[in-house]
């Protein structure tokens, strides 16, 4: 984005882009895709399968066909092979709900001058809104999580641990994924109570059961009375919903968890010690501001500052980076 040349064009394809935004969200809402899967169908038929007016259906599977999301020869549409991957919900692929928890947070940012004015959230957290937004949220974080998990297990360095920490890991994904990639390894997933139901779903899904378990708590208001129980913490996307004094909280309970040489990850949507860059850490800083009290997106130089006055050493920033540009700094207990 730094190296946008702006111009009316490029402002205003800026201005717009929602529109193609709240067309996907629609198509995901309506469950368009998943109706379709493999077939080719008629407007009709899909308006009959998800009760809609047969105009409006018509008007909405020609703009996501004009998105390259939908094929449509003569009368008939099928799903493009990415949307049978990643919007039908018969696909493992599925990042639906990752989409809905993001339609949950337009009204919010269409309010951001208010917010921005006012000096203060104009939004709940997911975790306390109603159930659907919160399956939205939780079962968002696994689709994240699926799309990185799998492969950064084979690269997160392991080796000799037997208990893992998923500090505030909600589905527990990343847990699972590091013990499928370590048979030598457990983990305990602590997180709300009202997680537990989503994360149970995953790992028995997964069939770790036996692995993985879940332990109910609030990491921001209870005690952690785990102190030199596990070998690794693994924290994902939990301190940018906090400000630096709760951040430093949470990091100092997940360190109090580990045993001496025990080690410590923390993945974030990290940003540059300017803080105005790289763009998506800038723009979910936005996101945090709107929707929390203190919540903002971190610094390297802010987390690995953090953690030194903890006590970790040997800190580093791991050479891992995510689709939307997080990445990890890693180091161990004294």
């Amino acid at each position: 984005m730094k190296n946008t040349q702006w111009h009316p064009g490029t402002l205003l394809e800026t201005s717009g882009y929602y529109w193609k935004t709240c067309t996907l969200h629609a198509g995901v809402k309506l469950d368009i895709f998943t109706v379709i899967g493999k077939q080719s169908l008629s407007a009709d038929d899909i308006g009959q399968k998800i009760n809609a007016d047969i105009k409006g259906v018509s008007v909405l599977l020609n703009a996501l066909s004009a998105m390259n999301l939908i094929d449509k020869t003569d009368s008939l549409y099928s799903n493009t092979p990415p949307a049978l991957t990643y919007l039908s919900k018969d696909s493992p692929g599925y990042i639906g709900f990752m989409i809905m928890h993001h339609h949950h947070l337009v009204e919010s940012w269409s309010k951001m001058d208010e917010s921005i004015c006012a000096g203060k959230p104009i939004r709940k957290p997911a975790t306390l809104s109603d159930d659907k937004q919160r399956e939205s949220f939780l079962m968002g974080m696994f689709n994240i999580g699926m799309a990185i998990a799998p492969k950064l297990a084979k690269e997160i360095d392991l080796e000799g641990c037997t208990d893992l920490l998923d500090f505030g890991g909600g589905p527990g994904t990343y847990a699972i994924h590091f013990c499928l990639n370590n048979p030598n390894l457990k983990a305990k997933i602590y997180d709300l109570p009202t997680t537990r139901p989503f994360a149970e779903k995953v790992i028995n899904q997964f069939n770790v059961s036996d692995r993985v378990g879940f332990l109910d708590g609030n990491y921001i208001e209870d005690n952690f009375n785990f102190e030199n129980e596990f070998d690794a913490a693994w924290l994902s996307h939990i301190i940018h919903s906090e400000g630096p004094e709760n951040t430093e909280m949470i990091i100092r309970k997940a360190v109090s968890g580990l045993k001496p040489k025990g080690k410590i990850f923390i993945h974030e949507f990290i940003l540059n010690s300017n803080m105005d860059g790289p763009l998506f850490p800038a723009l979910f800083s936005i996101n945090m501001f709107i929707g929390t009290d203190n919540g903002q997106s971190y610094s390297e130089t802010q987390i690995v500052n953090m953690l030194s006055n903890q006590g970790i050493t040997d800190i580093q920033r791991l050479d891992f980076v995510g689709p939307t540009e997080s990445g990890i700094i890693s180091g161990i207990k004294n």
